[in-house]
């Protein structure tokens, strides 16, 4: 029997994507995803639960998304969990689990950190991208659905 690593999330991100390039120059953007659960506990009080997610884009997607990933926005992803181990500073095993981006929506909504671009993002456009290899390296089939005049909302 097979396995299946597939990871669906919507929510909102805790802070504007952090772009980077590895030694070999793939772009890579990072940033914090918030999921909220609501719920009533047994006394019917209101609860919430807000779980955090490290959500990790390679390529393309990454270059041409970061500016648009903006603390408070709205975002679909579909991704793959990935474990990450390490050893830091002090020679200490650190070990992390992200969510490795394949497919990101731009959802709207959100956004109070600032558009560093100056163009405001498509709305509900969908981008394409598959994870980065064991080596750190973004694949070469990586694309980008690109808006057309019609889909941008100004």
């Amino acid at each position: 029997m097979g396995s299946v690593n597939k990871v669906i999330l919507v929510g909102n991100l805790g802070r504007d994507a952090e772009m980077r390039f590895t030694s070999g120059g793939t772009p890579v953007a990072n940033f914090s995803l918030a999921t909220t659960e609501k719920f009533k506990d047994s006394s019917g009080n209101l609860k919430e639960n807000t779980q955090w997610h490290k959500i990790v884009l390679w390529g393309k997607t990454a270059e041409t998304l970061h500016t648009y990933l903006t603390k408070g926005k709205s975002i679909y992803v579909e991704g793959s969990l990935e474990t990450r181990e390490w050893d830091d500073k002090e020679g200490k095993k650190q070990k992390t689990t992200e969510v490795k981006a394949q497919k990101i929506v731009l959802l709207g909504g959100g956004g109070g950190g600032g558009d560093r671009s100056g163009a405001r993002p498509p709305s509900r456009e969908r981008y394409s991208g598959g994870g980065g290899s064991d080596a750190g390296e973004a694949p070469s089939d990586m694309h980008v659905d690109a808006p057309s005049d019609d889909d941008i909302p100004f």
